[in-house]
């Protein structure tokens, strides 16, 4: 396994390449004695629901992003209830799903994007909070805050204030920051995929340089860019590829943020993720899609229409049941979050009331 010094750690990105089988493919589960498993080919996955279990004095609220460090460890961040202050944020669990520790009250409310990322030979936790907090951060693995920013005035976009006076407030001058995606020189990409629908760029000691994109259904332009990743797979040129959410695309970009390409055929793409040949991407409707190298459909795991109309049914109700009744074993309700770690396994996090993390074990 090879580890990008200052890119694409956050989620054990492989470097080997491997020929991945480019065919459209819609799976069911498949229930044996003792596994749940859906996939097809080489892209086979056991399904295990519930997998990260808090302690009793803990309880999930919506979960939103997931992570994993060199060790194996995995990072959780849920929005948490703003009206409880002295309630984590960001909950962190072995490969096996054991709890180990949960900081981060600072994010109450407003918890979104996280990522790992890897400087020099320290590890540190990239997080974002959007709702009341407009904020965006650098953490270390243990919780302790390195820096915390907020709008960057600089760029024009922003009203008097928004750095300083935060308030819940949406619209296109507001900032509401998404997620982060690494740059190869130590700077990074913040989607603000909630406020101005702009991907902004911050050099390496976390000064604004420049920002591109614009709210629209052009090439080159947004609505609710949601995710964003460097997508450095083998055999083309390093870019860096957005989950341009509402437009129902993928779009890919220069490193200097000129449009290269608009993949269309997705429903809600939420983030991206990474690993040798493949690229991931949950989808806030039902469904985790894997893209081959040329950015073919592989396989929708979890795909099944009839389930997704029941779930997107009455303002997606389904969701906010409190025990789960309603919900179907081997089927995702509202992927937000999903990444591979080391193994191949995959992590789902879901936009669900009570939280929900799944792991997809690799069994092929």
């Amino acid at each position: 396994m090879k580890t990008l010094p200052t890119s694409l750690s956050r989620r054990r990105f492989l470097a080997t390449a491997a020929a991945v089988v480019a065919a459209p493919r819609v799976l069911t589960a498949q229930k044996s004695e003792k596994q749940l498993v859906i996939g097809t080919g080489e892209h086979r996955y056991e399904v295990i629901h519930n997998w990260a279990q808090l302690p009793d004095k803990y309880s999930w609220q919506t979960t939103h992003n997931v992570a994993v460090d060199h060790e194996g460890l995995v990072y959780i961040i849920h929005e948490g209830r703003e009206n409880l202050k002295d309630h984590p944020s960001i909950f962190v669990f072995d490969d096996r799903g054991r709890f180990v520790r949960a900081f981060g009250n600072q994010f109450q409310g407003g918890g979104h994007g996280l990522e790992v990322r890897t400087e020099g030979r320290q590890q540190f936790l990239y997080v974002t909070g959007y709702q009341q907090l407009k904020n965006f951060a650098k953490l270390t693995l243990k919780g302790e805050v390195v820096w915390e920013k907020r709008a960057p005035m600089e760029s024009g976009l922003y009203p008097k204030g928004e750095d300083t006076q935060p308030t819940k407030r949406w619209g296109r001058d507001a900032f509401m920051p998404t997620n982060f995606a690494f740059l190869p020189d130590g700077g990074w990409f913040l989607a603000d995929g909630y406020g101005s629908f702009r991907i902004h760029r911050y050099d390496k000691n976390g000064n604004w340089v420049s920002m591109f994109g614009a709210p629209g259904k052009g090439d080159g332009q947004f609505d609710t860019p949601h995710g964003i990743w460097i997508d450095s797979r083998p055999g083309k040129p390093v870019s860096v590829v957005v989950a341009d959410r509402a437009n129902k695309r993928l779009q890919w970009f220069t490193l200097e943020g000129k449009h290269l390409q608009t993949l269309d055929g997705f429903i809600l793409p939420a983030n991206l993720d990474t690993r040798k040949d493949l690229l991931l991407v949950p989808d806030l409707s039902a469904r985790v899609t894997l893209l081959d190298r040329n950015n073919q459909v592989i396989t929708h795991l979890g795909e099944d229409p009839e389930w997704r109309a029941a779930v997107l049914k009455d303002g997606m109700k389904l969701r906010g049941n409190t025990k789960g009744e309603g919900w179907v074993s081997g089927r995702f309700l509202h992927p937000h979050d999903a990444c591979f770690d080391a193994k191949g396994n995959i992590l789902v996090a879901e936009w669900v009331h009570t939280g929900r993390i799944t792991k997809l074990r690799k069994l092929s």
